[in-house]
């Protein structure tokens, strides 16, 4: 079994420090905007994770996974 290594950023190395982008989290009620379906709102949230939330777009509902990519909250 292997071990997966984080490489460090040495201080010296000429390339930028990859930030990881914070993730989305939504909770029961937020508006949302989605670039397919339009506007919609959040009516349940799988788990504590929020792996995936369920939308309803009003003629609708959809279950949107992560990373939410097309998922704004309004």
């Amino acid at each position: 079994m292997t071990k997966s290594v984080v490489r460090r950023h040495l201080p010296t190395s000429p390339f930028k420090v990859w930030a990881e982008a914070p993730r989305k989290r939504f909770a029961v009620g937020d508006r949302v905007s989605h670039d397919r379906y339009g506007l919609g709102r959040a009516i349940g949230v799988e788990a504590d994770s929020g792996i995936a939330v369920l939308i309803d777009f009003g003629s609708q509902q959809r279950r949107i996974t992560q990373p939410y990519a097309a998922l704004f909250k309004l």
